[in-house]
């Protein structure tokens, strides 16, 4: 069985899907009740699960109107797609950018779930065991080198 937070994230996302514009603008109190769950809940889920890094962004607007709007950034057409690699991975790569960027192509259907969980394993911490800032490095190499591979036409 599903927790709250996965029950959350799914709902959120199919309103993202149905939506025309990428975007949803949500009341978290609202979305608490519906959910019967404390509202520190949705933030929980809002701040985890749609981040920049996973190709959301997210605004807020505090107050007795206020509200959460994410909007889902797409990733750029194919032919720019080498450049945007190029530029959203840079000279050095955390662990949890490359699993944030591996999150957006696969969420876009960019790479499978076989390529995301090889590329994953390829990158992780443990297996690129020398000390920082090299490991940064040889994982932006390497997060290039496969997302290159893997794209090419």
């Amino acid at each position: 069985m599903r927790n709250i937070s996965d029950i959350i994230e799914q709902y959120l996302k199919r309103m993202l899907q149905d939506s025309g514009e990428g975007a949803v603008e949500i009341q978290r109190n609202d979305l608490a009740d519906q959910f019967s769950c404390v509202p520190s809940q949705i933030n929980y889920v809002i701040s985890t699960r749609f981040t920049l890094e996973k190709g959301y962004l997210v605004e807020s607007k505090r107050g007795g109107g206020g509200y959460i709007r994410i909007r889902r950034l797409e990733l750029p057409a194919q032919a720019i797609l080498h450049t945007h690699i190029h530029e959203s991975i840079g000279q050095h790569m955390s662990q949890t950018a490359a699993e944030g960027l591996l999150y957006q192509l696969l969420e876009a259907r960019v790479i499978s779930n076989r390529e995301a969980e090889l590329m994953r394993a390829a990158v992780c911490r443990d297996v690129i065991s020398i000390k920082l800032p090299y490991r940064d490095e040889i994982r932006a190499r390497m997060m290039k080198a496969m997302l290159i591979a893997l794209l090419r036409p």
